[in-house]
């Protein structure tokens, strides 16, 4: 998601169901989160940072399995043309 750019972050975002999104960040680094945030209205960053903080403890293996729909559904939109992963060439 960092190599996305910020449409396609908002993109993802809105094809993510919100408990997902909040269960794959539980573990994820600050930088992503943020990257996250920045791409939500203030009202809902401060929702989901709120909720992800009382999210209840769960098992590893269940974040992974967030983290992992999350990828696999960045590279479908990319497989689609939706969004554009990492840098790529420049277009002129």
């Amino acid at each position: 998601i960092l190599r996305i750019n910020d449409n396609g972050v908002q993109l993802v975002i809105k094809e993510v169901q919100n408990e997902g999104l909040l269960v794959s960040l539980k573990t994820a680094m600050d930088e992503l989160k943020e990257a996250l945030f920045s791409n939500v209205l203030e009202r809902e960053a401060v929702i989901l940072k709120e909720d992800l903080e009382f999210l209840s403890p769960m098992k590893t293996s269940e974040v992974e399995k967030a983290q992992q729909n999350i990828i696999y559904m960045c590279k479908q939109l990319e497989e689609n043309g939706k969004i554009l992963i990492g840098g790529g060439e420049a277009l002129v």
